[in-house]
């Protein structure tokens, strides 16, 4: 194989991954342009649709690259959030101006899957790669990593390291990447009643005042003080409903939506049963349905990150802040396989108007993503 002759121009290949339009859950031409991207650097590539209505179907993409010594896999993902109305140009319609390329996902997260393609061409070949996109980050995430991760074991397809390349950047490239994750869980409350008139309680039963104290203590509740490396677990009410649309009417049933964000004192499961047992006691009859969607993980800080740091370093001039902020991502999922750090572009204009990279930056990260490639592949 010919690296030179196939080297790919981070920004082309971005401005062709931005034009396929790819809202969650993407499938189809955004994958079908990675692909022929990737096989000219020697990967085989191995395309799948997972899933049902209504979290499917989604298409998933893993490429790997024999070779002996250290696995390195880079994860992401080729789904956007819709775009809205309002943008200066096309959302799907790449365009540059001054210095900046616009276009939804060019920051979140088609520029740095570029980026990583890119790199790949510019070390020689040596150690293992993979790389594992998928077509649903952004939505449910049920058909996405989860299904490529059942493959990769399949496979026996098993990384040493990974690197996600979410745009983790907050006001420079490199000055943060993230080290691990909050949970995330979801959870619905519903409190039956019984309808009647207000004149006459006696023959009603009002769940408002159920769901009241259930939410009041719910709210006094402190899960934690924090870790070294997480802020404090916390629970949040996201909706209160109760849809009565009369003034002398007791409803019949009262709702609300809790969520919650937890570092890794705390277990999905365990709060889930916390909130049941306050509902219960509150509201014998009342329904409660959570959805977690992922726990907390930590890479304690050792040799991964800090190789991760020396790369950006070098080309970069700062030293990146270790951290651990912000929402989920897929690398709750993947934390399970291997160590996970995740290190993408500046994260200011994702999933917004005119979202948009610099130019400048695709090319250092793709400086980075090769100095990391190669410093793994010396291990």
């Amino acid at each position: 194989m010919n690296q030179t002759a196939t080297l790919p121009d981070v920004v082309a290949l971005t401005k062709t991954l931005i034009a396929c339009e790819s809202v969650t859950p993407a499938r189809g031409s955004v994958f079908d342009a990675l692909e022929t991207a990737l096989v000219p650097l020697g990967f085989a590539v191995d395309r799948f649709i997972a899933g049902e209505a209504p979290d499917g179907p989604v298409e998933n993409l893993l490429a790997t690259r024999g070779g002996t010594g250290t696995h390195l896999a880079f994860a992401g993902h080729l789904d956007v959030v819709p775009p809205g109305s309002g943008w200066a140009s096309g959302a799907f319609e790449p365009e540059i101006r001054g210095g900046l390329l616009h276009g939804r996902g060019a920051v979140d997260m088609k520029g740095a899957i570029a980026a990583f393609v890119a790199a790949i061409a510019r070390v020689p070949q040596g150690a293992p790669l993979s790389l594992i996109i998928t077509g649903d980050e952004e939505g449910p995430a049920t058909f996405g990593t989860v299904a490529l991760m059942e493959r990769m074991a399949a496979q026996g397809v098993t990384p040493d390291l990974c690197l996600v390349g979410e745009p983790t950047s907050a006001a420079r490239l490199g000055d943060m990447i993230k080290i691990g994750r909050r949970g995330s869980v979801n959870i619905w409350i519903e409190v039956p009643g019984r309808q009647g008139h207000v004149a006459y309680p006696h023959l009603a039963d009002n769940p408002i005042p159920k769901l009241v104290a259930i939410l009041a203590e719910i709210d006094a509740i402190v899960l934690d003080q924090g870790t070294d490396w997480f802020q404090p677990s916390n629970i949040e009410a996201t909706d209160i409903a109760v849809g009565n649309p009369a003034t002398n009417v007791i409803p019949a049933h009262a709702s609300a939506r809790l969520s919650i964000r937890f570092n890794d004192l705390q277990r999905g499961e365990d709060l889930v049963a916390r909130i049941e047992e306050i509902v219960t006691r509150h509201a014998p009859g009342a329904q409660v349905i959570a959805r977690i969607s992922g726990e907390a993980f930590l890479t304690a800080p050792g040799a991964f990150s800090t190789l991760i740091g020396d790369a950006i370093e070098a080309r970069q001039g700062l030293r990146p802040e270790l951290s651990t902020t912000g929402g989920t991502s897929d690398a709750r999922f993947l934390s399970k396989l291997c160590p996970v750090v995740e290190f993408g572009l500046v994260n200011a204009t994702m999933h917004k108007l005119d979202e948009a990279v610099s130019i400048d930056d695709l090319h250092a990260l793709t400086g980075i993503y090769a100095d990391i490639i190669a410093r793994v592949a010396a291990l």
